[in-house]
C-alpha cells in the first residue's frame, strides 16, 4: 500500500524491509533528519560508538558473527571518512556491509561546502557498489539494490550517500518484499566438476586447503564430508579458521607465515592441494611460485576473478562452495590414503608447538582462555602477534568464532566488532584479544560498552612494545627497535575504569585464571590487562617472501 513518507522515513522502511534490527553509528548535520526518523521507531536499536571507525567495525563484527548485513551510519564529510578504514577492513573478507552517510544538498555539491566529501567516489575502489542518491524517486530501489549486492555472490560492502535534501522530500513509498538470494550454481560446470574427480582420483598424497568462502557458503557441513571421503589432511587459513573441526584427527593446523610446520611441509609435499574458498594470499602462499609446487592444484572459489590470480591451478570449479562440495562428494569414491596420512600424523607428532609451558605468555593465555570457556566463545582479534596466538592456541570447532581482520590487517579493529558480536549474539561469551598497541587505537570503544552494559571481556596482551613488528626488528633488523617501544605511563586499568568497565592488571598465571573467572561471571564489560615478557615471539614462521617450508622457529634457531 502507498502512502507519502520523507526521504528519511523511506530509509528507514527499506531498512525494516530487510530485516535490519540493529544500526551502529554517529549522528552529524547531514544526516540529521534521517536520526529523527529513527527516533520514532524502537524497533530498530542505534548504537552510539565513540568514533565513526568503531561504528563500521561492530557492524563488520555483527555480520561475520551472524551472516547477516551488517549495517552503520555517519554524516558527511570526517563522519563518512573515518568509515573508510572499516569499510576497506570489509571488503578485502568478504564481508556484507551496508553504510549509510548523508551529504550537502544537491545545490551545495562541488562547491567545498562545509563537510562536503565525495564519499562515493573516496570508497569506490573499496566497495562492491557506491552510490550518492540526488533524487528521491531512487531512494528505495538503491538502498534495496544495495541490500541485494552486498549478499549476492561473494559478499562485500556497499555505501549508498544520500543529499540532505532528498533526506527531506516527500515521495510515495510502497512497501516490497527483500530479493531473494541464491546460490551461485549456474557456474559449475560438469566438465569442471568431472576434471576435479580425475585429480582426486588419482592423487596419493592429497591436501585440502580452506578459506573463509568455506564459512560464507555455509559448507562446513559439507567440507567434512568431502575431507572423510578423499581421507585427506586439512589445514586452513586465518579466514578459513572453525571451518573445520580444529580437534579433528585430519586437521593439522593453520597454513602460512605463521602456520604449522606440517601444514607447510605437508602441503609442499603433497601431490594434489585441493583449494576451497581461499584466494592464496601472500601470508599462506610465500614464494607464490614454489607454493606447493609438487602437487597439482583445484581451486574452487566463487569468484572466477581469482582463478589463477595470485597461483596458476590445474583445475578449477567456479561458484558455491556448498553445492560444489556436495556434488565432488557425490562423484568420488571412498579413499584410502593410509601411508599419507601416517606421514602427516608423524609429522604432527614431531612438530608440536615449542612455546614454554606454565609462565605468563600470550600462548598460554589463550590456551588458558579455550579452557576456561570449554572452547565455547566468540573470539576477536585486533592484529598481530596477539592475532596469531588466538589462530593458533584456540581450538575453532564450527565457523564465526573467530572474526578477525585477515586481508587488511587492521588495528584497532577487534573491540569494535567484539561489541557488535554479542550485540548480535548476546547468549554467547565474546571476548576480544588485542596487543597493547592496538587497543590504544580504539579503547575509545569501552565507553560504548560501558554505555550500553555490553558484558564484553577485553583481554589486552601488553608486552609494551608493538610486538609483530618488534619481532621483525629483532629477527631481520640487526634489533634497532625504531619506534616500536610503548613503555610510557599509560595505566590500561585506571583508563578503563574511566570509561566504565571493570579491570585488572595480571602478572601470572594463577592471577589471569582468577580475573577471568570473575569476568565470566560478570554482566559488564570487562578488561584484563595481562603483562607479559617484550621479546615473546610468534612461532613458527617464514621469512617474507620466502617459500613456506621454510619456516622455523626457536628450536632452529
Amino acid at each position: 500500500m502507498k502512502q507519502q513518507l520523507n526521504g528519511s522515513e523511506i530509509v528507514i522502511e527499506c531498512l525494516k524491509e530487510q530485516g535490519v534490527d540493529t544500526v551502529f553509528g554517529y549522528p552529524g548535520g547531514t544526516i540529521l533528519n534521517i536520526y529523527d526518523a529513527l527516533y520514532k521507531h524502537e524497533e530498530i536499536k542505534h548504537y552510539l560508538t565513540s568514533h565513526e571507525q568503531g561504528a563500521a567495525h561492530a557492524a563488520d563484527g555483527y555480520a561475520r558473527a551472524t551472516g547477516k548485513v551488517g549495517v552503520c551510519f555517519a554524516t558527511s564529510g570526517p563522519g563518512a571518512t573515518n568509515l573508510v578504514t572499516g569499510i576497506a577492513t570489509a571488503y578485502m573478507d568478504s564481508v556484507p556491509l551496508v553504510a549509510i552517510t548523508a551529504n550537502v544538498g544537491v545545490s551545495l555539491l562541488g562547491k567545498d561546502t562545509f563537510q562536503e566529501i565525495d564519499i562515493a567516489g573516496v570508497v569506490m575502489p573499496i566497495t562492491k557498489y557506491s552510490v550518492i542518491v540526488k533524487d528521491i524517486k531512487d531512494l528505495a530501489p538503491t538502498i534495496r539494490r544495495a541490500f541485494k549486492i552486498a549478499k549476492s555472490g561473494r559478499p562485500g560492502p556497499v555505501l549508498v550517500d544520500i543529499t540532505k535534501d532528498v533526506t527531506a522530500a516527500m515521495y510515495d513509498y510502497e512497501p516490497e518484499k527483500p530479493a531473494k538470494i541464491k546460490a551461485v550454481t549456474e557456474t559449475i560446470k560438469d566438465s569442471d566438476l568431472k576434471a576435479a574427480a580425475k585429480l582426486i582420483e588419482k592423487a596419493e598424497k592429497p591436501y585440502i586447503l580452506v578459506g573463509g568462502g568455506v564459512t560464507i557458503s555455509g559448507a562446513a557441513k559439507e567440507l567434512r564430508a568431502f575431507a572423510e571421503k578423499v581421507n585427506a589432511p586439512v589445514c586452513d587459513t586465518l579466514m578459513g579458521k572453525g571451518c573445520f573441526d580444529g580437534n579433528d584427527p585430519l586437521y593439522t593446523g593453520m597454513i602460512g607465515m605463521h602456520g604449522t610446520k606440517t601444514s607447510n611441509y605437508g602441503v609442499t609435499k603433497c601431490d594434489l592441494l585441493i583449494v576451497v574458498g581461499a584466494r592464496f594470499s601472500d601470508r599462506v602462499t610465500g614464494d607464490a611460485k614454489k607454493f606447493a609446487s609438487n602437487a597439482k592444484i583445484i581451486h574452487i572459489d566463487i569468484d572466477p576473478a581469482e582463478i589463477n590470480k595470485n597461483v596458476i591451478v590445474d583445475s578449477s570449479v567456479v561458484g558455491d562452495a556448498k553445492a560444489i562440495l556436495k556434488k565432488l562428494t557425490q562423484m568420488i569414491e571412498k579413499k584410502n590414503n593410509k601411508e599419507w596420512i601416517a606421514e602427516i600424523k608423524a609429522m604432527k607428532k614431531q612438530y608440536q608447538s615449542c612455546y614454554p609451558k606454565d609462565v605468563l605468555t600470550g600462548p598460554n593465555v589463550i590456551s588458558r582462555i579455550y579452557s576456561l570457556t570449554k572452547g565455547d566463545a566468540v573470539i576477536t582479534t585486533d592484529v598481530g602477534q596477539h592475532q596469531m596466538w588466538a589462530a593458533q592456541c584456540f581450538k575453532y570447532d564450527e565457523p564465526r568464532k573467530l572474526l578477525t581482520s585477515g586481508g587488511l590487517g587492521t588495528m584497532g579493529y577487534g573491540l569494535g566488532a567484539c561489541i557488535g558480536a554479542k550485540v548480535a549474539c548476546p547468549e554467547k561469551t565474546v571476548i576480544n584479544i588485542a596487543g597493547d598497541g592496538c587497543f590504544r587505537m580504539n579503547m575509545n570503544e569501552i565507553a560504548t560498552a560501558s554505555r550500553y552494559n555490553i558484558p564484553i571481556i577485553q583481554v589486552v596482551i601488553n608486552n609494551h612494545v608493538l610486538g609483530m613488528v618488534r619481532q621483525w626488528q629483532t629477527l631481520f633488523y640487526g634489533k634497532r627497535y625504531s619506534n616500536t617501544v610503548l613503555n610510557d605511563s599509560v595505566d590500561f586499568v585506571k583508563v578503563s575504569e574511566g570509561l566504565g568497565a571493570t579491570a585488572f592488571k595480571v602478572t601470572t598465571l594463577k592471577e589471569f585464571d582468577s580475573a577471568f573467572k570473575k569476568a565470566l561471571k560478570s554482566n559488564k564489560p570487562v578488561v584484563i590487562d595481562v603483562q607479559i615478557a617484550e621479546d615473546d615471539k610468534v612461532w613458527p614462521m617464514v621469512p617474507g617472501g620466502k617459500p613456506i617450508d621454510s619456516c622455523f622457529d626457536e628450536t632452529d634457531l
